[in-house]
């Protein structure tokens, strides 16, 4: 059925809205806003002069919906709600994403604590950021623990060592857990930290030099050496990062498109620094301009998220964009102060939007490449497993354990254009064997499958399994009990040699598992997914076995909460004291009486 544009248009109104184009089975096509719905939706419905991309997406209405505002701003927000609920084939997507990382010093402590943090921003404190990035974050902890030895240990850590540990051996810490550093003194280096963070280099410089020159006079020259390389340290690092003049906040965005795939690139300037720099691949309509993409990026990266602090005060941008006036006032309202949107800059920060913008090119042109050899390697792979045409998404399951502890199993995500990390899962196996990797990957499989049946997500093409015959057999009978149909099950096995390159694949025939030769393309795609499902599996592994070894014996312990195991902890001074304590000792804690004692001495001496 022809929609008909000329009826629609004669009853629909003049006032700001949200229009969303519908096909033939009620899929939504494309969202988008308007300050006019009537002059907005009429200019898709022209005799002639249509883009190629609006022409196609034209052809496929069915229907159209609008949505009417009290404004163009209350427009702008609901779309960008409504792109990222139905995620509309002819909207610029671009991928959701965990939080940004922040590095954290806290406020309230004697001895304060610098950590990265994700997250709700609850505790109190002082919060430096957003950095693009863990390894930024982790960067800059590194340049700190070396140059003013702030401690970084949790608090649960610090407040029972008895000792000092290993980083302050090695100098990065001047531990205040064990008194080794007045609290004057730890108030100094925390003070020099967030002069640092602030982006008060030359203030902070200037207090280092007086502090020397004060400890040379005194022949203090240990004291005096120290403080020299602290100096030397923030040099070095000042020469290699671009300095803003004063204390701008700034985001500089570049953009490049290409076929069906755009690179936006952003570099980060807080405080005056440069945090780092981060590459956005969204998905895009053919023909799509620079300065939409742009304008996408800005309304999905700043107004979805609803965290003011992550709105820098500028955005300086590589391509002009419609409705900029629309989108400052937008970022305004969401960060309660004036954000500015500029293009056509000079000077140093005609420089950063030139490296922006040349980054943003060669990242496309790397990432394109990077897919076509992708989709190469996915041909190869279905002609290897006889299959109709090349797969659009690869699953492969891993199992990790030591000696059977703390198993853990993994599942990895590859499409044509390579890993989805956002789908990627974890699995915890429990009431297994320990070391039964069949049972294991039963279980996985079974609660993986249960849910894409259930339409928590797609079933893939190609399902791979690390392992051989056994493993393979797994996987049959879990697809064929679950009536999972259209999936192939594929084994990788080692080999005798268990060398990289001399893998076996082994899909099922008739109920019997039959070896198939995989040419060298086919074999690096399976070679790498299955080593991302091995390193995924691993990862996980190690933190549920170092969460198990970190828990206290006292956890699960009926009636012993967070406040008892504290109080228990600070009565005898440590987990072994408590484990050698009498009931009659227990019942002296505060807090803890006769029953609960009883509890906690059975607990502890059961085993």
């Amino acid at each position: 059925m022809t929609f008909d544009a000329k009826r629609f248009l004669q009853s629909l109104t003049d006032r700001p809205g949200v229009y969303q184009m519908l096909g033939g089975a009620g899929a939504v096509l494309y969202v988008g806003k308007a300050k006019n719905l009537r002059k907005r939706v009429a200019s898709y419905f022209r005799a002639s002069g249509l883009a190629p991309k609006t022409a196609a997406l034209v052809q496929k209405i069915a229907s159209v919906e609008v949505t009417v505002t009290q404004s163009e701003l209350e427009a702008l927000i609901l779309e960008q709600n409504l792109i990222k609920q139905y995620r509309p084939p002819f909207n610029i997507l671009f991928r959701d994403d965990k939080s940004y990382p922040y590095l954290f010093l806290s406020d309230r402590d004697t001895f304060p604590r610098l950590a990265m943090h994700r997250g709700v921003k609850r505790a109190q404190g002082s919060y430096f950021g957003p950095y693009p990035n863990a390894l930024a974050v982790r960067e800059t902890l590194t340049f700190l623990k070396k140059t003013f030895r702030v401690r970084q240990c949790e608090d649960s850590v610090f407040k029972h060592r008895s000792r000092p540990c290993l980083q302050y051996q090695i100098g990065r810490c001047t531990a205040p857990c064990v008194a080794y550093i007045a609290a004057e003194e730890y108030a100094r280096d925390v003070h020099h930290t967030r002069l640092f963070l602030e982006g008060k280099s030359h203030e902070l410089m200037r207090e280092l030099q007086h502090a020397m020159e004060r400890a040379s006079a005194q022949l203090a020259f240990e004291q005096a050496a120290a403080l020299r390389d602290q100096i030397a340290a923030l040099r070095r690092i000042q020469a290699e990062q671009v300095i803003e003049a004063g204390s701008g906040d700034i985001d500089v965005i570049g953009v490049a498109s290409g076929g069906e795939r755009a690179c936006v690139h952003v570099l980060y300037i807080r405080r005056g620094r440069m945090l780092g720099s981060r590459s956005f691949y969204p998905a895009v309509p053919p023909e799509s301009e620079p300065g939409e993409v742009l304008a996408e990026f800005i309304s999905h990266h700043y107004l979805e998220s609803g965290v003011a602090v992550d709105i820098p005060r500028e955005l300086l941008i590589t391509a002009a964009i419609e409705e900029e006036d629309l989108l400052e006032a937008a970022l305004t309202e969401a960060a309660g102060r004036n954000v500015a949107i500029k293009g056509n800059i000079r000077g140093t920060r005609a420089r950063w939007v030139e490296t922006a913008q040349r980054t943003a090119e060669q990242n496309l042109a790397g990432h394109l490449a990077a897919s076509r050899n992708t989709r190469q390697r996915m041909e190869a792979l279905a002609a290897v497993l006889e299959l109709p045409e090349p797969p659009q998404r690869l699953e492969c399951f891993d199992i990790s354990h030591s000696s059977g502890e703390a198993t853990v199993a993994s599942c990895v995500v590859f499409n044509g254009e390579g890993p989805l990390k956002s789908q990627y899962r974890r699995f915890n196996i429990d009431g297994v064997a320990p070391g039964d990797d069949y049972a294991a990957m039963e279980q996985a499989l079974v609660r993986r499958y249960k849910r894409l049946q259930q339409g928590e997500g797609a079933l893939p093409d190609v399902l791979f399994v690390d392992g051989g015959r056994g493993q393979l057999a797994v996987a049959e009978r879990v697809l064929a009990e679950l009536g999972v149909v259209g999936v192939l099950a594929v084994g990788v096995a080692k080999g005798t040699a268990r060398k990289p390159g001399l893998e076996t694949l082994l899909i099922s025939v008739g109920g019997s598992a039959r070896e198939v030769v995989a040419d060298p393309r086919s074999l690096l795609l399976i070679q790498q997914i299955r080593d991302e499902a091995h390193r995924f599996a691993i990862t996980g592994h190690r933190g549920r076995r170092e969460r198990r070894r970190r828990a206290s014996t006292l956890e699960g312990i009926p009636g012993v909460g967070p406040k008892r195991r504290r109080e228990l902890l600070r009565h005898f001074g440590g987990l072994g004291s408590v484990e050698q304590a009498s009931v009659a000792d227990l019942v002296k804690v505060p807090g803890i009486d006769r029953k609960v004692a009883e509890a906690i001495y059975s607990a502890l001496h059961s085993g």
